[in-house]
């Protein structure tokens, strides 16, 4: 993709997101993109709705996979506003339902003004994740088990890496395969994740690394981005973040009378997570500067115990 064609990308959702809002009812004059990576993010100005669109998905995401995974984000976000807890929630000016537009799938929020001076804390977000999970314990919605982690996505993109030495060496395509080969049975099965890991809890988590996912508005901050709401052990919401951030959580976990992380647990879903990054150099086609942001990650994943240690235990 050069910049021109992703220009057009973004203008084409930006215009997708027009349309869909003024049929919607909205009244929309000065439309303003507000984030341009995964998802082209546009506040539908002056009408107080952000429309998110995905524009850069796995090939094999159809439309009506999306949809449903929106719905799940709605419906979860709809859920912890209702009981008080601080988020993004869905715009109750228009129907809360994924729309179709112009061949795009795209959700609307209410828009939140951010605070533009604050730094993002990670530790403080890391701490406040426990709250999350906490909140999140009692939500009746059916969540599949580590959905999150797209084993299809991973299957598919380390087939289609085979003809890719552009994008990774052999060398590291057969460690991904035969880590992978450990590691996907544990991911798709919630009984062998169980058998690995007795006594581990398996709940909803936010599914995206939520201590990156919070919004900094300036009325206070507010968890955001459940596109990836899933069901499965609170590690994963912590996943390649280091061990501070880690003790950070312990922190609120203790405060809310929750588990500590289990060091096990995060080293399977810290190696998990890489194999995200390996099949995400897929994407990079589509996005470009996607390869400078997974590049320290897989230079961290060399480093690390092969399977997270799983193939070892």
């Amino acid at each position: 993709m050069t910049p021109q064609r992703i220009a057009r990308r973004t203008a084409a959702a930006v215009d997708a997101a027009v349309g869909a809002g003024r049929d919607l009812g909205l009244t929309v004059t000065d439309p303003r993109v507000l984030h341009d990576l995964f998802s082209v993010v546009v506040h539908l100005a002056p009408a107080p709705v952000v429309a998110r669109i995905p524009t850069v998905l796995p090939p094999a995401t159809g439309l009506d996979a999306l949809a449903r995974r929106q719905r799940a984000e709605l419906d979860v976000a709809r859920w912890l506003a209702d009981r008080g807890t601080p988020v993004i929630p869905p715009s109750p000016l228009v129907a809360q339902e994924p729309v179709r537009r112009d061949g795009l799938s795209m959700t609307f929020w209410q828009y939140v003004e951010e605070d533009r001076g604050a730094e993002p804390d990670y530790v403080a977000n890391s701490e406040i994740t426990a709250d999350l999970h906490a909140a999140l314990r009692a939500y009746p919605g059916r969540l599949s088990f580590l959905s999150a982690a797209e084993p299809e996505f991973i299957t598919e993109s380390l087939a289609r890496l085979a003809v890719r030495p552009d994008l990774i060496g052999p060398a590291d395509l057969d460690r991904a395969l035969r880590e992978w080969q450990v590691l996907a049975p544990l991911v798709r099965s919630r009984a062998a994740f169980e058998e690995a890991f007795p006594g581990i809890d398996v709940q909803p988590v936010h599914g995206d690394s939520p201590p990156a996912n919070v919004f900094r508005g300036v009325d206070g901050h507010r968890y955001a981005d459940f596109e990836l709401i899933t069901s499965g052990p609170v590690e994963w919401d912590l996943a390649a973040l280091g061990p501070g951030l880690a003790s950070a959580y312990d922190r609120g976990a203790r405060h809310n009378g929750m588990r500590p992380l289990n060091d096990d647990v995060l080293r399977f879903v810290n190696t998990v997570w890489m194999l995200r990054a390996v099949a995400s150099l897929t994407l990079v086609p589509q996005l470009p500067v996607l390869e400078g942001y997974l590049k320290p990650a897989l230079d961290q994943w060399r480093t690390m115990p092969f399977a997270g240690g799983v193939a070892a235990r």
